[in-house]
């Protein structure tokens, strides 16, 4: 059983996951493409540390978030290889429309990546309504 302040906490961070991605969103219809891909990275990684609240851990870095999901998570099955994939396309295309200067973010890759955001949240929110 988890106390309550974890379960507070991942239900905290899985309403800011929710609130990223519906930015995503809004962005994506102002053809804010840069932007909208930050927010669904973001999302997908407010979901992850959703499910690490649980488990009472956390990290400074979005790397060691990102390790221990894919450890406890992903390669136990708890999540398909899929929601691996989503990680990565998500991180890859973050940190290119954050941080190269000429990088031109097209609008079909970011409703895909948003795409992708939802359903890692979408699962996300399934799993922990298991543990709660």
């Amino acid at each position: 059983m988890h106390s309550e302040k974890c379960i507070a906490l991942s239900k905290y961070r899985i309403e800011e996951a929710r609130e990223f991605l519906n930015s995503g969103i809004k962005n994506l219809e102002m053809n804010e493409y840069k932007t909208a891909n930050n927010r669904a990275y973001y999302s997908v990684f407010h979901a992850m540390r959703a499910v690490l609240a649980l488990d009472e851990v956390d990290f400074k870095k979005h790397s060691g978030v990102i390790a221990y999901f894919r450890e406890n998570y992903v390669k136990t099955n708890i999540f398909d290889r899929q929601y691996s994939d989503i990680i990565s396309s998500t991180s890859l295309i973050r940190n290119k429309s954050d941080y190269d200067d000429f990088y031109i973010a097209e609008k079909q890759e970011t409703e895909e990546l948003l795409d992708e955001a939802k359903k890692f949240v979408s699962a996300t929110e399934e799993y922990l309504k298991t543990r709660y």
